[in-house]
C-alpha cells in the first residue's frame, strides 16, 4: 500500500528575502547544470563517495600521539578517485589550528582537480564542537529537551555551527530527529525525547539556529538529519535491531519530525543504520524515494550511515554481492555512500553504469544534489578555513550560554519537605560513580566516539564534586567514590565517612557510552549501585540523589528513601556547575522530563497511551511522569478560556490561561497544552502534548499565556493511512485545569 502523507498548505507572500532566496536557487542551479555536463563519468562516482580520515592518515591520535595525514593517500581519494566527501576524526579531536591545516591541505589538492570541485568535510559535532578540543560543549540532546526552551536550543544551534564552521568544517551530522518511545535503546540521550510535538519544535530550533537563512554565511552550516526513519524504535531495544512499525504509526510519530525539519530547510538526511518491517533503511525505495521525494519533497542530497551499504550483503544479507548491495541503496534513494574505510563503493558503482545497471540519469540526480549543497555552502567561492574566526571558538558568551543551557537542563523529580536547596554551611558527604567525572556529564560523541577517555577532558572544567567544593569550601566537604557503575569499590569506609556529615550527595547513574557500545538489557540501575545506595540509606542522614544518566534508569527500590532526586541526563561540560546551582539555589530548577521515566524495567508505557492501555488492570504508573518537574519556588494556574466552545474545522480556537509564581523566588515555568480528542475513528491517545511555552516570573507576578489549535493540531493518521480531522468533542489540559470544547 503506497503511503500519503498530507501536508499543512500555507498561502504566504513571497517577501523580498523569498524572492532573493528563488533567484539564488535559480543561479545555482544552472551552476550545477553547467557543471555536471562537463564531468565524467569518474568525477561524478566520486561525487557521491565519502571516506573517514583514516583512509588518508599515517597516524592514528590517541592521547599519547597526535594524528598525521598522509598527503600521498590523501592525493590518491582526491586525484585518483575523486573523493567528494571526508568526515570523522581518527580517533581523538584535534586542536581548531591543526584542523585547519587539515581541511586547508584537503581543499589545496581539490584545487589541483580539473574541475576544482571542492570537499565536503562531515562532522559529529552533536553537542557542540564535539571533535575540537576545548570547544564549548553543551548538554546532549535529552538535556536540552528537559529545558523545554525553543530560545535555548536555537542559540544551541548557532554556537555549534559558529565553532563548527570556525574549526573550518561546513556540515554536521546533526539533528537527530528519530523519536525516543523506546528508553533501552541506547541512542535515546541522542533525541528529543517521546513525544513528536516536543522534538520537532526543538529540532527545527536547532536548525534554523544553525543555519540561519544562509548556510553560506562563515557563521553557518549545512545540518544532516537523522536517522531517516524509524531507527529509534528498536523492539528488543537494541542498537541497530529491527524495529516493527505499522504504517500508520510510522506516520503518526516517526515521519513528522523529519517533516519538521525538511521544512525548516535542513538540505542532508541521514539513512536509519537497521531496518523496518523487513527492509533495511538503505534499501528502502519506498521511504527514500517514494516518500522522501515524492511526498516530502524533500531537495537535498541522502548520504548513507557508516558501512551501511555494504552491510546490505555482509549483514542484512538482502543483497547477494557486494556490488548489488550498491545497486540497491544507489536506486532507492541513497545519493553519497560513507563507505567509508575504502574505494569499493567507487570501483562497484562505476561497473554498474557502465553495464546499464544503474542508468546515467540517477547519477546525475545524486551529483546534482550533492554539487547543490556545495554551492549553497560557498564552498566553489571559499573552501578554505577563516584563521579569523578562531578567536570565536569557547568565548566567555558561549560558555555562559551553555551554562545556562545545563541550569535549565537538570529536572529537581523529588523533594520531600522542600529539602533542597542546601545551605552552604552544611557538612557534606560527596560520593558516587558519577561524583567526580567529567565523562559521565557528557557522554558519547565526546572527543573521542564513546566519550569515555576521561584523561583527554579539559581540567579546568569541574566535576559535580568540584563544582560542591568551590561553592561552599573544601572543609564542609569529604568524598569517596564508594562504589564503581557496577562494582563495590570502598563501601564500608564510605559509611563510616557518611555518618560523620550532614548530608549524603550520592550521584549514580551511567558510564559515557555511544551506540551500541551502550546496549544493555535491563534498565534497572546496575546492583552495585542500588546496594551502596541501601546502605548509605542505613546511615539515617538524607540523601540528596543526583542521577546522571543517557536513558532512564531504574531506581525504584531506592527513590522512597531518600530526600531529593535531581535528573541530570547529560547536561555537558558545565554540568557539575549547573548541579551544584540547583543543588544550593543559585538557580532555581525549572527542567521538566522530556520522557517518562519508568517504575520497572517493562513498565514503558508513554504519557500519550491509548485507551487500552489504562482499562481494566493496566494502568499509566511510571516512578515520574513525561511534562514532570519541581521548583523550589510554586505556581498557580487559573482563568482557562477559549475563544470559543465550538469553532467549525477550519477555524482557530485561540486559548489563554493565567499563570501566577506564588512562592516567594523567581522560577521558571513550562506551560503545557495538552489536547486530547475524545473519540476518533482510530483509538485516539489519552493526550498530547500541543504546545509549551516558558516562561519567568517574579514572586507575585502573574503572565497570561495564550496559544493558538488549528486543523493541523487536531488531526491524525485515519484508517485509510492518511491525514484527516475528524469533528467532534476535544479537552484542553493545561495544568491542572480543563475545558472541553466542539468542532462541527
Amino acid at each position: 500500500m503506497k503511503l500519503i502523507t498530507f501536508l499543512c498548505l500555507l498561502t504566504i507572500s513571497l517577501t523580498t528575502t523569498e524572492i532573493i532566496s528563488q533567484k539564488k536557487n535559480s543561479d545555482i542551479e544552472k551552476k550545477v547544470k553547467n557543471l555536471l555536463s562537463q564531468m565524467t563519468l569518474e568525477e561524478k562516482v566520486g561525487q557521491m563517495t565519502q571516506v573517514t580520515l583514516q583512509v588518508v592518515s599515517k597516524k592514528q591520535g590517541t592521547k599519547n600521539q597526535h594524528h598525521e595525514l598522509d598527503e600521498a593517500k590523501l592525493e590518491e581519494a582526491i586525484l585518483k578517485y575523486h573523493v567528494g566527501s571526508i568526515l570523522n576524526v581518527y580517533d581523538v579531536a584535534h586542536e581548531s589550528e591543526y584542523w585547519h591545516e587539515v581541511i586547508t591541505k584537503i581543499q589545496n589538492i581539490a584545487q589541483k582537480t580539473r574541475l576544482k570541485i571542492p570537499v565536503i568535510y562531515g562532522i559529529d559535532a552533536i553537542h557542540g564542537a564535539t571533535y575540537t578540543k576545548g570547544a564549548t560543549l553543551f548538554p546532549q540532546a535529552l538535556a536540552v529537551a528537559s529545558t523545554w526552551n525553543k530560545d535555548i536550543a536555537k542559540r544551541i544551534g548557532e554556537i555549534t555551527s559558529i565553532e563548527t564552521r570556525a574549526s573550518g568544517i561546513p556540515w554536521n551530522f546533526y539533528p537527530v530527529m528519530d523519536i525516543g518511545r523506546q528508553p533501552l535503546w541506547p541512542r535515546l540521550w541522542e533525541t528529543f525525547g517521546e513525544d513528536v510535538f516536543l522534538a520537532s519544535e526543538l529540532g527545527v530550533n536547532y536548525i534554523k539556529g544553525a543555519q540561519g537563512d544562509d548556510i553560506s554565511r562563515q557563521d553557518k552550516l549545512a545540518t544532516c538529519l537523522k536517522h531517516y526513519v524509524g531507527y529509534s524504535f528498536p523492539l528488543n531495544g537494541l542498537d541497530r535491531t529491527p524495529a516493527w512499525i505499522s504504517e500508520r504509526m510510522m506516520r503518526e510519530y516517526f515521519l513528522p519530525s523529519f517533516e519538521a525539519g525538511i521544512l525548516a530547510g535542513s538540505p542532508t538526511i541521514m539513512v536509519n543504520s537497521a531496518e523496518v518491517d523487513g527492509i533495511p533503511g538503505h534499501a528502502n525505495y519506498h521511504l527514500l524515494t517514494e516518500v522522501l521525494r515524492d511526498e516530502l519533497k524533500f531537495k537535498g542530497f541522502v548520504v548513507s550511515d557508516w558501512e551501511d551499504i555494504k552491510r546490505l550483503y555482509t549483514r542484512d544479507r538482502v543483497a547477494s554481492s557486494p556490488k548489488e548491495a550498491v545497486r540497491l541503496a544507489v536506486m532507492a534513494g541513497v545519493d553519497m555512500s560513507m563507505v567509508p574505510q575504502d574505494y569499493s563503493f567507487y570501483d562497484l558503482l562505476l561497473e554498474l553504469v557502465k553495464e546499464g545497471k544503474v542508468p546515467m540519469k540517477r547519477i546525475d540526480e545524486a551529483v546534482s544534489r550533492i554539487l547543490s549543497v556545495k554551492f549553497q555552502l560557498g564552498l566553489f567561492e571559499n573552501p578554505f578555513p577563516n584563521k579569523e574566526l578562531l578567536k570565536n571558538i569557547a568565548t566567555e558568551e558561549h560558555k555562559q550560554a551553555n551554562l545556562n543551557a545545563a541550569r535549565e537542563s537538570i529536572i529537581l523529580a523529588k523533594n520531600d519537605d522542600d529539602f533542597l536547596p542546601l545551605k552552604k554551611d552544611k557538612k557534606v558527604f560527596v560520593t558516587g560513580p558519577t561524583a567526580n567525572m567529567l565523562s559521565p556529564l557528557n557522554g558519547g560523541w565526546t572527543i573521542t566516539w564513546q566519550g569515555n577517555e576521561e584523561s583527554l577532558y579539559p581540567q579546568e572544567k569541574n566535576t559535580i564534586l568540584e563544582a560542591i567544593k568551590s561553592k561552599v569550601g573544601e572543609s564542609n566537604v569529604k568524598y569517596m567514590e564508594g562504589c564503581s557503575f557496577d562494582a563495590d569499590i570502598n563501601s564500608n569506609e564510605a559509611y563510616m565517612e557518611a555518618t560523620n556529615s550532614d548530608v549524603i550527595v550520592l550521584c549514580l547513574g551511567e558510564p559515557a557510552y555511544c551506540e551500541t557500545p551502550g546496549n544493555i538489557y535491563d534498565l534497572t540501575l546496575p546492583k552495585a549501585q542500588l546496594d551502596y545506595t541501601k546502605k548509605l540509606i542505613a546511615t539515617g542522614k538524607p540523601i540528596v540523589l543526583v542521577m546522571v544518566e543517557g536513558r532512564p534508569r531504574v531506581i525504584t527500590e531506592i527513590a522512597k528513601d531518600v530526600k531529593s532526586i535531581l535528573l541530570a541526563f547529560l547536561p555537558g561540560m558545565e554540568g557539575g556547575n549547573a548541579i551544584a546551582d540547583i543543588i544550593y539555589g543559585d538557580e532555581n530548577p525549572s527542567g521538566k522530563l522530556p520522557v517518562t521515566y519508568p517504575k520497572s524495567p517493562n513498565g514503558i508505557t508513554l504519557y500519550d497511551y491509548k485507551p487500552l492501555e489504562y482499562f481494566d488492570e493496566n494502568k499509566y504508573n511510571p516512578l515520574f511522569p513525561f511534562g514532570h518537574g519541581l521548583s523550589y519556588t510554586k505556581f498557580k494556574y487559573s482563568n482557562l478560556k477559549l475563544s470559543s466552545d465550538k469553532i467549525k474545522m477550519n477555524e482557530k480556537l485561540v486559548v489563554s490561561v493565567d499563570v501566577e509564581n506564588v512562592g516567594k523566588i523567581k522560577g521558571k515555568e513550562v506551560v503545557q497544552l495538552y489536547l486530547t480528542d475524545l473519540y476518533g475513528s482510530v483509538s485516539r491517545p489519552n493526550k498530547q502534548l500541543k504546545g509549551f511555552e516558558k516562561i519567568e516570573l517574579n514572586p507575585g507576578e502573574q503572565k497570561t499565556v495564550t496559544f493558538t489549535i488549528d486543523k493541523s493540531h487536531l488531526s491524525f493518521i485515519g484508517i485509510e493511512n492518511k491525514r484527516i480531522a475528524e469533528p467532534g468533542e476535544f479537552v484542553i489540559t493545561i495544568g491542572d485545569l480543563k475545558k472541553n470544547f466542539f468542532v462541527e
